[in-house]
């Protein structure tokens, strides 16, 4: 087992984990549509991992990392995080460009050239899509926020985060001012899981309610301001 794909397989897990039911552990079907590989093929990395003691499996539970496990995804995604903003920041790459970049560079970046590109950044604690990043112990702090599909009618949020989009989806949300900052309103939602109409800085949408449920919104400081 290379260390790329072990890092990988735990860095999917981790993700699984942070959006799915906190009751359970993370399928291996989700493993696999994630990665886009075989169950069977999920199934013979899933014993190695548990060899290693980096996750633990119980059949019809699912899979959870161990605090080894963790600490290693933790890793990966402080690395991943401080490069897709490196290159957002210092070389101009678009937010919906820079996934694809990170995940290759992640695996080559040492943990020292890493660090200075977070100094040099300004120590962030946020990727350019409000993903909080790890500090260097693997500690990680997000601001409670709430997701955009839950918001209530007529009151005014601010996008705080964009969850784990494709590049065609952040393309999308880009191209209609749903990004990190814009100030939002849920106008009408759509009955079940419909669509879901949204006031953007003025400008009217019918957004995807699976998108409104990746989109994470805090009170907007107009909506404070006011009270």
């Amino acid at each position: 087992m290379s260390s790329k794909a072990l890092e990988d397989y735990l860095k999917i897990i981790y993700k699984l984990e942070e959006v799915g039911d906190s009751s359970k552990g993370v399928s291996t079907s989700s493993i696999a549509e994630r990665l886009a590989i075989s169950q069977a093929s999920v199934s013979n990395m899933i014993k190695k991992l548990a060899d290693k003691q980096l996750i633990v499996y119980e059949p019809y539970y699912g899979v959870t990392l161990t605090e080894s496990g963790r600490d290693v995804a933790l890793g990966m995604i402080r690395k991943h995080r401080i490069l897709e903003l490196f290159l957002v920041e210092r070389l101009g790459y678009s937010w919906d460009e820079v996934d694809e970049e990170a995940e290759v560079l992640e695996h080559a970046v040492s943990d020292k050239l890493t660090k200075r590109m977070w100094e040099e950044l300004g120590r962030p604690t946020q990727d350019p899509h409000g993903s909080p990043i790890p500090d260097e112990s693997g500690a990680i702090f997000e601001a409670p926020s709430i997701r955009l599909a839950d918001c209530e009618i007529a009151k005014p949020f601010r996008v705080q985060r964009i969850q784990n989009r494709t590049p065609a989806e952040l393309r999308y949300l880009f191209s209609i001012g749903l990004v990190k900052g814009a100030q939002v309103t849920v106008q009408k939602k759509a009955p079940f899981n419909g669509p879901v109409s949204i006031d953007i800085n003025g400008i009217l949408q019918a957004l995807d309610y699976r998108l409104a449920e990746s989109i994470y919104v805090i009170a907007s400081p107009v909506m404070e301001a006011k009270n």
